[in-house]
């Protein structure tokens, strides 16, 4: 249970002391509508490599129509996987430029009912643990994390491309505490610090349906 701990909660040192300032976003009202809508498909360029995620309106509405507003808003591009630990997820979504994120940081969104399941590959907002603290950040899993179903960490897609690229992405291990409040103040000078060796998302782009194989 340490692990589901810590990813609800390691963030939280950074971001409470904001939580009570926090706005949720507009765009969220449109989550019936998204519920409705077909998948839809973001290519993630890195410093490793290529992914292709699928996401899922009908899993979590809320989500998936935030992250196409942030995707749309380049918002993605640049930011690092500050937290990767071997076995579990990779988290990415804090923008590089502490002016953008603190922006886009206070935008929260209402929580989806969880569907699916946080296995190998899919990916989820992180949160805080309190309720609607959803924003820009997110994780991929590395493995079946099933036990965060229970805890509210509802999946918006999956990786169907590229999933070898996700698992070569240079491992940090769990962050000191105070990482996400640096990462704020300092944005990718902290990081490019800390973590010389860290990947980072080149673009992050909403793209056309790939074909199917033969």
């Amino acid at each position: 249970m340490l692990k589901s701990f810590t990813l609800c909660l390691a963030g939280a040192i950074a971001l409470t002391a904001a939580a009570c300032s926090r706005t949720e976003n507009p765009a969220n009202s449109n989550g019936a509508a998204a519920e409705s809508a077909p998948p839809y498909y973001v290519k993630f360029e890195t410093t490793k490599g290529d992914f292709l995620v699928e996401i899922h309106p009908d899993w979590a509405p809320n989500g998936a129509a935030h992250l196409k507003e942030l995707v749309e808003k380049n918002f993605y591009d640049g930011c690092g996987f500050f937290r990767n630990v071997p076995g579990f997820m990779v988290q990415f979504g804090m923008n590089g430029d502490p002016k953008v994120h603190a922006e886009w940081g206070e935008k929260t969104i209402k929580d989806d009912p969880v569907h699916g399941s946080n296995a190998r590959g899919v990916v989820t907002y992180a949160q805080t643990g309190l309720p609607n603290s959803r924003s820009t950040q997110l994780f991929i899993n590395h493995a079946d994390n099933s036990f965060l179903d229970s805890q509210g960490f509802s999946p918006i897609g999956t990786v169907v491309e590229g999933l070898s690229v996700v698992d070569s992405l240079h491992q940090t291990g769990e962050n000191p505490p105070e990482t996400q409040g640096m990462i704020q103040e300092q944005g990718n000078e902290y990081l490019k610090k800390k973590y010389p060796e860290l990947d980072y998302i080149k673009t992050a782009r909403i793209v056309a349906k790939p074909a199917e194989k033969p």
